[in-house]
Order: C-alpha cells, then sequence, then structure tokens
C-alpha cells in the first residue's frame, strides 16, 4: 500500500487542483441548470400574475359600456378567480397533475379573455374610449411576455432534461438525483384555428 502513496507536494497539489476538476468537469452544470428551470418558471409566474391583476381593471372598464354583457364579463372574473387561486409553487414543475390543472385553468382565462375582447367589436364606443385601448393593448403585451416567459421556460427544460440524460450529465445527476421537469403542452382546443366570421 505504501508503494503507492502520493508524495506530499503531490497530494498537497491533488488537494488543490481537485476543486478546480471538479468545477471544470461539469458536476455544477445540473444545480445551474435547475436553477435556470426554476428562474424561468418564475418568470412565466410573474407574466400570469400581470395578466390576472391587469384583468379587473378591462372588465370594470368594459363593465361601464356593455352592462348586458354580464354572462362574458362573469366568466372573465371566474376564469381569473381559478388561475390565481392555484398555489405556484417550484414544486409545480415536477408535479404532473398540478402542472396540468395549473394550465387548464390559464387556457381557460386566456379563452373568457378573447371572448371580452370579441364583446368589445360589437361596441364602437367602446373600441374607441382611451382606457379599454390602452388596458388592451397591455393585455395583448401581457400575452406576448406570457408567450416569451413560456417559451424561455421550454428552452430551459429543454437544457436540463438534455443534460440529466446525457453523458456525463447522466453520470453527475446519478449522485444529484434531479428528476425530468415538465414542460408545456398546449391545451387540446389550442389545436383548432380559430374561425374569423364578418
Amino acid at each position: 500500500m505504501a508503494a503507492f502513496a502520493l508524495p506530499a507536494p503531490l497530494r498537497r497539489l491533488a488537494v488543490l487542483l481537485l476543486p478546480l476538476w471538479l468545477a471544470a468537469c461539469g458536476v455544477n452544470t445540473i444545480p445551474t441548470l435547475e436553477e435556470e428551470v426554476n428562474a424561468a418558471w418564475a418568470q412565466v409566474q410573474n407574466q400570469y400574475q400581470r395578466r390576472a391583476d391587469l384583468v379587473p381593471n378591462l372588465v370594470e372598464t368594459v363593465k361601464g359600456f356593455a352592462a348586458q354583457e354580464r354572462q362574458v364579463l362573469t366568466e372573465v372574473t371566474e376564469a381569473r378567480a381559478r388561475a390565481t387561486a392555484i398555489q405556484l409553487t417550484p414544486e409545480i414543475v415536477n408535479d404532473p397533475e398540478a402542472f396540468r390543472r395549473f394550465q387548464e385553468a390559464q387556457a381557460q382565462l386566456s379563452g373568457a379573455l378573447g371572448r371580452l375582447l370579441a364583446v368589445s367589436e360589437a361596441y364602437p364606443e367602446l373600441r374607441s374610449n382611451q382606457n379599454f385601448l390602452n388596458l388592451q393593448s397591455q393585455l395583448e403585451g401581457t400575452e406576448n411576455r406570457i408567450a416569451v416567459a413560456r417559451r424561455d421556460y421550454i428552452q430551459a427544460v429543454q437544457r436540463f432534461n438534455t443534460e440529466i440524460r446525457t453523458f456525463p450529465g447522466r453520470l453527475w445527476n446519478w449522485m444529484h438525483g434531479a428528476e425530468p421537469k415538465q414542460n408545456f403542452q398546449a391545451d387540446a382546443a389550442a389545436q383548432q384555428a380559430p374561425q374569423v366570421k364578418f
């Protein structure tokens, strides 16, 4: 056994170089990518919260002009309540059922908002109202931000899941024990092209 022992200066050098070697070999890649996924998910949540905050203002503006369209306004309010009632935690990306419920609630809110914007087409004075135009623009911008945040999340999940399934990430994941992350899936209704009728 003593014949294979390293001399003291080489042992000290090995102890000093081991952390550098481990840092360079990818052992930190999985935690880094996992944090990217968590940050991207937080941005998705941020954009959904922004939309949820804008909805009451939009509803109140439309109420003043389209009192007879209470059903649509009620649907929007209820869909917003369902979407914001889901407790969003970082663990949701690891729970397929909770992730599915979250996506369904957001899809219902998107559908209700679409019907609300269609109501606005029936009321020319509503379309010309500056407050409504501003809120509509904010809402459209928010929907675009949600799409970008989802895209970024999908890319972060792809990088993370690829790393833990390929070599040498698979080896490091054996020690780290990370699970693949859940990704967004399009709602079944999104597979159908919307019909535009004039």
